[in-house]
């Protein structure tokens, strides 16, 4: 919030109020996602969802940092790469995998698993280009050098939107 207050107060009430309100409500909307998918799913798919997460976002960083190579968007978020972008695909997949049988969802949970690793790596950027836009370098001075409290989450609700919405379309159940 202390992210986009800022970006408010020096951008002036129209410079970035829709960039911010998109945001906010995309923010919304993936907490929204996270109780739902609580209630209608249950703890292991929570379970998924952080693993899914927590996992493309680890081998991103170690694959990244190792391999290197080109970068994803350097005008926004300068370390992150295509290998690492790669490699947390495949961790993801791999955590699908794992998860597939108990909970009953098939190979398809490995399918889906990609692409909520995806959308967490893209709410990941957008808050990365917001903290751009405003000009700072955290989010949040709650966790010093670690991109703020916002880092900290902002992956696990673009992912939970996502998955929210599988559940909706009938993707997973």
């Amino acid at each position: 919030m202390a992210l986009w207050g800022r970006v408010i107060w020096r951008e002036g009430a129209d410079g970035l109020s829709q960039l911010v309100a998109g945001y906010l409500a995309l923010t919304v909307l993936g907490l929204h996602g996270f109780g739902l998918l609580r209630d209608g799913l249950g703890f292991v798919w929570m379970g998924w969802l952080i693993a899914v997460v927590i996992a493309s976002d680890v081998a991103g960083y170690f694959i990244g940092r190792v391999v290197g190579g080109p970068k994803f968007w350097p005008s926004v978020s300068p370390k992150k790469t295509w290998s690492g972008t790669v490699a947390g695909w495949i961790a993801a997949a791999g955590v699908g995998a794992a998860f597939a049988g108990p909970l009953g969802a098939g190979g398809a949970l490995v399918a889906l698993s990609v692409v909520v690793a995806a959308a967490g790596q893209g709410g990941d950027i957008a808050e990365s280009a917001l903290k751009r836009r405003a000009g700072v370098k955290d989010s949040s001075q709650l966790i010093p050098g670690h991109g703020g409290l916002a880092d900290r989450f902002d992956a696990m609700l673009a992912a939970a939107l996502v998955a929210w919405i599988a559940l909706l379309t009938g993707l997973v159940a």
